[in-house]
């Protein structure tokens, strides 16, 4: 194994010419976290870090220390971490403001285990070793209310009025002015703060919005991501409107965060063939299908999550892939020499991306390094299979998953047991707040879900 790369630090401090930085970074949970700092301040400590308490890595979203697991043994007395800003990233978001992304290290100088933007450097670190790069995509969903976020609060995030109107149609262009001047604006504002964008359009549930990021090197556009999710909620406030990430908002359609991602090999896409997948992407589709059950942990984060797989809903139920079939966990697109990829389709909206890449680069570099071979591709739809077929259902609640990361011996090896135990413990204490504190399993939607998923993350 290599050791960790760095991000650029220091080079770029004296470019910082606003009076204020903005230090930007998520917790695992995947809200965006930081602080802001006066211009001397982050000239004064842009090469020693800045520290951060840290309960950002023990507190749930309710804002209560989670417990019921061992703590790391950095963790635990509200010492510190250091966040490091990643110069490259340094951005004017907005007059006066700068803004810089980052990461969690330890005051020895070694990465916060569960640090995520520093996992999925590892991830990318790991397959240099095997001189692959990775470019990877993520399809953001979300959906927008017309009512602004002080009156969703006030009525519990409940009952709100879907924006553009209640028709629920995927590619719908008769849409009222307000969706597309929402849209238009966030737009904008991605283009103004330099992050590049391919599409955005009408998605399947009513107010829902797909927006597609161009494709590139994994913590790129996991920063990308995470940005451009704050810019909605700007636009969205700025606007009197109200906008959410979460899996299941209502009762009807839920969200995702479709990945997808190729290996390169000295400029060439690994994942083509003319006949088909590669050799590269058959194994790529083994380990991502052998390692699916534990990353649904990773990747279907809240109670939230699980309510969005139900069969012929969209979202996949059973661990398959197949050709060009988006009924199926893992979508192989094939045949061409640029495009060739896989597209992994079980994140939610809600998942932390850099979180989800992190697990699915380790599936497939396992894949990789191991040549797994995949079962044989599902031709048919991979919805309502009987039983009796040899095709298992992927987990269907949050500690049935949590097991399953834990009992996973690749993942405990590709992403460290320290990030494993802690997310699983993390798991298994979201699991006991919905059920002590009055979360209503049998309904389609619980109020304890809206009001702890809606904002955050």
């Amino acid at each position: 194994m290599t050791e960790l790369t760095t991000p650029a630090r220091g080079s770029h401090a004296l470019e910082t010419r606003s009076r204020t930085v903005r230090l930007e970074a998520t917790n695992p949970e995947g809200s965006f976290l930081g602080k802001n700092v006066a211009r001397e301040k982050f000239t004064s400590g842009v090469d020693s870090g800045f520290a951060f308490a840290d309960l950002l890595f023990g507190l749930d979203l309710g804002n209560a220390p989670a417990f019921g697991f061992a703590y790391p043994e950095w963790r635990g007395h509200l010492d510190d971490v250091y966040f490091h800003p990643d110069m490259s990233t340094l951005v004017e978001w907005a007059p006066g403001l700068d803004a810089v992304i980052g990461d969690y290290w330890l005051k020895d100088g070694t990465p916060v285990p569960l640090c995520p933007r520093n996992l999925v450097r590892k991830m990318v670190d790991r397959l240099s070793v095997s001189g692959f790069t990775a470019t990877v995509a993520v399809e953001i969903e979300a959906t927008v209310f017309e009512e602004s976020v002080q009156e969703a609060r006030s009525r519990g995030y409940r009952d709100l009025t879907p924006l553009g109107g209640s028709a629920g149609t995927a590619y719908h262009l008769a849409k009222s002015n307000d969706w597309v001047e929402y849209m238009s604006a966030v737009a904008r504002r991605l283009d103004e703060v330099g992050i590049a964008w391919e599409a955005w359009s009408d998605e399947d549930a009513a107010g829902q919005i797909e927006l597609n990021l161009a494709p590139g090197d994994p913590i790129a556009v996991g920063d990308a991501w995470a940005r451009t999710r704050q810019v909605m909620r700007e636009v969205a406030f700025e606007q009197g409107r109200t906008v959410t990430f979460m899996a299941k908002p209502t009762a009807g359609y839920g969200q995702a965060s479709h990945l997808n991602v190729s290996l390169q090999r000295d400029g060439i896409n690994a994942f083509y063939a003319e006949e088909g997948p590669s050799a590269t992407m058959r194994h790529a589709i083994g380990g991502l299908l052998a390692t699916i059950e534990g990353t649904a942990s990773i990747v279907l984060p809240q109670i939230t999550s699980y309510r969005r797989l139900v069969d012929l809903s969209g979202p996949p139920v059973t661990v398959t892939w197949g050709i060009s079939n988006k009924t199926t966990a893992v979508r192989a697109v094939c045949g061409h020499p640029t495009q060739s990829r896989l597209e992994y389709r079980l994140p939610g909206a809600d998942a932390n991306l850099y979180l989800a890449l992190a697990g699915v680069l380790a599936g497939v570099i396992a894949g990789v390094e191991r040549e797994i071979e995949p079962p044989e591709p599902v031709d048919a739809m991979a919805w309502c299979l009987p039983p009796g077929l040899g095709v298992e259902r992927l987990p269907d609640t949050m500690t049935k998953a949590a097991d399953k990361l834990e009992q996973d011996p690749i993942l405990r090896d590709l992403l460290g047991a320290e990030f494993v135990d802690y997310w699983v413990g993390t798991r298994r204490w979201e699991w006991m707040q919905f059920h002590t504190a009055g979360g209503d399993p049998f309904a389609e939607l619980s109020e304890w879900e809206s009001a702890r998923y809606f904002e955050l993350p």
